[in-house]
């Protein structure tokens, strides 16, 4: 993919070509020159490990991509207009080769790379973000008395900078790993896309009211527990954490068994914590289409909708939800069958004869009322509770 012949000349900025986004959005003004403060500078050129040298244009030029795409590619990425100051890298070059190169040799459509460089570049911009934020900021804080934070600042950043992008392409890949695992396994090329999982949605109760009571640092730290708790409890048993929302968070699962016990046990940790306030779960069990790395779709809506009429501390599922812990072993289709198969062993005990075979629940589903929810029609959640221990 080159750029036409009309649009070759040295330092060439035709008016008709579109600008593009070089500098994050929420770093200057849509079209904002690029910063001049020299430790702002210093540190650009310590992260990016090189100096400026294009302008937007001459980026693309040397490239060997159009303006027009480069401008999409770049904000796709986050990236601001910066007009056509000189403040781009041999990096930018070489990434905008790449996604083009991508889509000459045919392994991605021009689609799909846009949509690449967006993923990409939201979910980095996110870690960059908190990574600041939280992180650099906390660490940068003067260690001795007259010390400035730019004195600080660039000696931390240098020896961090390695560790971080190390550990960034570690946990990459781990995560890779795993997304192609599950993709290899589908049963067929659409369920690639649109795929059966159980998806539920946890939901602090009262938060907004705790918004007017709280201070800014006591509500962040409570966003951050209960953020911290949530992901460490999907990951350890086999979910995964699909988005937070502060006071919410959404997680899918392969399986019903694996997204009831993460609902559980979401409610046991925050019942034991007098700090937070009570949370219910809701979730639901049927396809869902995936979109860089969120997911869509009936499913998605039942999930949030049950979360929102659950009691405090409890979990609402849906029919399908039922159906299919019903159909794994996990739960019995109602409490008269369970007990009707306990009283059966027992009576073979009495009789002297050891019971073949004893279901073992770990679930309990108990039917609630019928209701209409808005958009999905007459509803029937079911309230899954714990039996016995697991």
């Amino acid at each position: 993919m080159t750029v036409d012949d009309t649009t070759s000349g040295a330092g060439a900025e035709p008016p008709s070509e579109p600008s593009v986004h070089p500098t994050p959005h929420h770093e200057v003004d849509h079209t904002a020159e690029p910063t001049d403060d020299p430790l702002a500078i210093r540190l650009e050129q310590l992260i990016l490990g090189a100096d400026r040298r294009y302008t937007p244009f001459q980026a693309a030029r040397t490239a060997g991509v159009s303006m027009d795409l480069a401008s999409r590619f770049w904000r796709a990425m986050g990236f601001a207009d910066i007009g056509q100051a000189r403040a781009l890298t041999e990096a930018d070059v070489l990434a905008l080769r790449r996604l083009a190169g991508l889509v000459e040799a045919g392994l991605l459509s021009e689609p799909m790379a846009i949509q690449v460089a967006r993923s990409t570049g939201q979910t980095t911009a996110r870690l960059a973000e908190w990574q600041i934020d939280s992180f650099l900021e906390g660490l940068t804080e003067p260690p001795e008395p007259g010390m400035t934070r730019t004195e600080v600042t660039y000696p931390l950043v240098e020896l961090l900078l390695p560790e971080l992008e190390e550990f960034l392409v570690y946990v990459w890949r781990r995560q890779l790993a795993a997304a192609t695992g599950r993709v290899v396994q589908a049963a067929d090329d659409e369920e690639m896309v649109d795929r059966r999982l159980a998806v539920g949605f946890a939901d602090l109760v009262g938060f907004t009211r705790l918004t007017r009571r709280l201070e800014e640092e006591e509500l962040g730290e409570l966003v951050e527990a209960f953020e911290t708790t949530c992901a460490d409890l999907v990951a350890a048993h086999g979910g995964r954490l699909i988005k937070t929302l502060g006071d919410e968070v959404l997680y899918a699962a392969d399986d019903a068994r694996t997204a009831a016990e993460i609902a559980l046990r979401l409610i046991e940790a925050m019942t034991q914590d007098e700090t937070m306030p009570a949370l219910r779960v809701g979730i639901a069990f049927g396809t869902v289409t995936t979109r860089m790395g969120d997911v869509f779709g009936t499913t998605v809506n039942l999930a949030s909708r049950l979360t929102s009429i659950a009691p405090k501390d409890a979990v609402l599922v849906d029919g399908a939800f039922a159906e299919e812990l019903t159909r794994t072993g996990d739960a019995p289709a109602s409490e008269a069958q369970a007990a009707e198969e306990a009283a059966a062993a027992e009576k073979e005990r009495r009789n002297g004869v050891e019971p073949t075979s004893v279901p073992t629940y770990r679930y309990g589903l108990q039917p609630m009322w019928q209701r209409p929810v808005r958009g999905l029609g007459v509803v029937e959640p079911w309230l899954l509770a714990r039996r016995g221990t697991s």
